[in-house]
This record gives C-alpha cells, structure tokens and sequence, in this order.
C-alpha cells in the first residue's frame, strides 16, 4: 500500500503555523488599535445611551475641558522620554494661574506683557528643576517632588492665601485696581468659527510641535537615547545634561501655558486650581503608552490618552452617574491601559 509523505518541504510553513502567525498579527493589530477600538465604543455606548453626547458642540467641550490636561500630558511625555519625571507641573500651573492673575490684577499689565511674563516663570522652573537634577544630581522625583511644595507655598504668599480677583486686599491693606484683560480672556473663552475654542487650537499646536520633535528630528532620538543609554548618547555626540535641561525646560513651559489658559478660562486667580491637574496629565501620558502599542512615551498617546479620560468622563457625568466614582474611573482606565501595554502587549 502506497503511503502519502506529508513531511513539509523546507523553508515552506505547516498550516498550524500560518494559523498561529495568523493569530499573533491579529493580536498585534488589536492591541495596537485597542485604544481607539475602546473609545469608539465608549462614543456609540454614550450616544445610544444620551443622544445628545454626540453633537459638536458637546465634543468641542470636551476638547475644551481636555486641552489643558493634554498639554502639561505632553511635557511630561518629554521628561519621561529623557527617563525622568515631573511632578511639578500642577504647583507650575497653579502658580501661574496665580502668576497671571497677580500681573493684570495687582500690576495692572496687559494680556501682551502678562502672557510672556508668565511663560518664563514657567520656563525659570523647568530650568531650576534642571538644576537640581542634572547639576547637583538630586533624583528626579525628589527634586521635582520639592519644587512641587515649594511653589504650592509660595502662590499663597503674595496674597496672604487669597484667591486674586478685582479689588482683593493685598496683605499691606490696600485694594488692588486691575482687572483682566479682555484680549487675555479670548484665550480661554473664544471659539474660532464660533466652534472651536482657543485652547483646543493650542493643544493642537503643541501636538504637532512635540510630535515633530519627539519623532521626526534627530533632537527627538536623542532624547529617547538619553532615557534609555546615556552612554550611547554620549557616543553619539550629545550631551545627556543638556538633552535633559530641555525636556524640563519645555515641561515647565508647557505647565505654564496650562496655566494661562485655565486663568483666561476662569477669569479670576483661584488658589485651588490644578488641584487634579499633576494625577490628570500624568494619567494620559501613561495611557498613551498603549496606544499604538509602543510601549513608551509619545505625545500623540498622551493626547488620545486626554481625550480617552475627557469622552469617559464627560459620558458618566450626562448618565448622572456620581461625582465621587470619577476617580476610580480614572484609576480603572490606567490600570487597564497598563496592563494592556505591559500584560497582553507581550510576544
């Protein structure tokens, strides 16, 4: 009796394994989407459930209630690129709240004068930051940890612990007779073709900006080198210390122009605000990590991350659903991303 030789051929691959090299590329592209495939759901869910979540004008809000979180999101990414961290950004964008609130109320300058003042106190941290991380080697996160309760201290101090607001006593018993510019207040509350806010604008830019630096120009290797082998750096031609003193300088930047906006958006120096900001945009660089399944910092990650947290929260909040279970939310979308990245992610 005549028997078939199903030996396979060299070099030719066995149904099984086109099957389980069918499976692993499936797998690939689906944790690579996974993110977007969730925030779909999470739009068609929340549209089924209130018809009214999916209208411009409620998508833009979301954009609007996101976009500060997105950019100090961004200038985290960067710091965590060089392997670093900063936890300062929330003290920085409260300070400047503070910062910008005390110049046109107190000093009586204008949005031209105000704005600029406020980017280089923000950029004055990030180089202090530096400072103490690359010059004096303090960990990263004690540094930044430091700065952190320096600034949140240091806000309260001209004001004697109050908010800033038009005619607010000043600690030496006067009044102060500024108020806010209106050109500073387009900032946060205009909208470009009667939709679009400013502030979505700017996150928008900053994405792009970061984006091109981070992934398209040689400054942007350099950076993740830097996070992952200062020595290759070095042999490259860089210098670690300065490719680190411009990730801090551009995170305090960013904090600061945070910080411009949601005192263009409020109108007034609240002493309370940025409170959730540092947990925030640290959430969104973190999920991010998953989107794409690269499995490390990139800005376009922090921004869906942002929105991700922004369409979630802006969902429960139209189903009524309580405002003590937003936290936990939060915290179940980062584990989940994480283990996403880091669990299911693996080959």
């Amino acid at each position: 009796m005549t028997t078939i030789d199903q030996t396979a051929v060299p070099g030719e691959e066995t149904a099984p394994e086109r099957s389980r090299a069918a499976l692993k590329t499936a797998g690939a592209l689906l944790r690579s989407g996974a993110v977007f495939i969730l925030l779909g759901a999470m739009l068609v869910g929340f549209t089924l459930a209130e018809p009214a979540f999916f209208n411009i004008g409620n998508l833009m809000s979301i954009l609007q209630a996101v976009s500060v979180v997105a950019i100090l999101g961004a200038g985290v990414t960067v710091t965590l690129a060089v392997g670093g961290f900063d936890l300062s950004i929330g003290a920085v964008a409260a300070s400047s709240v503070m910062a910008a609130s005390y110049a046109m109320i107190v000093w009586q300058l204008d949005a031209f004068a105000t704005v600029p003042l406020v980017l280089a106190f923000g950029a004055a941290i990030g180089l202090i930051n530096a400072l103490l991380i690359v010059r004096l080697r303090v960990p990263d996160l004690l540094a930044t940890l430091a700065m952190m309760f320096l600034l949140s201290g240091l806000q309260l101090i001209p004001t004697a612990g109050r908010s800033i607001s038009a005619g607010v006593a000043l600690p030496d018993g006067s009044k102060a007779e500024g108020a806010y510019d209106p050109a500073f207040l387009l900032i946060g509350r205009y909208n470009l073709y009667s939709t679009l806010p400013v502030s979505v604008v700017l996150m928008v830019v900053v994405a792009l900006i970061l984006y091109v630096l981070t992934e398209r120009t040689r400054i942007g290797r350099l950076l993740f080198a830097t996070g992952g082998n200062e020595v290759a750096t070095r042999l490259a031609g860089a210098s670690p210390a300065r490719l680190k003193t411009l990730a801090y300088l551009i995170s305090g930047t960013l904090a600061s122009l945070g910080g411009v906006v949601i005192a263009a958006r409020v109108g007034r120096g609240d002493v309370s605000s940025g409170g959730s900001l540092l947990m925030d945009s640290v959430a969104a660089a973190l999920i991010g990590f998953a989107v794409l399944n690269l499995r490390r910092p990139n800005v376009l990650g922090t921004i869906v991350g942002a929105v991700f947290v922004g369409v979630l929260l802006n969902g429960l909040t139209m189903l009524n659903a309580p405002y003590y279970t937003q936290d936990f939310v939060k915290g179940a979308v980062l584990v989940g991303a994480l283990a996403l990245t880091y669990g299911l992610g693996r080959n």
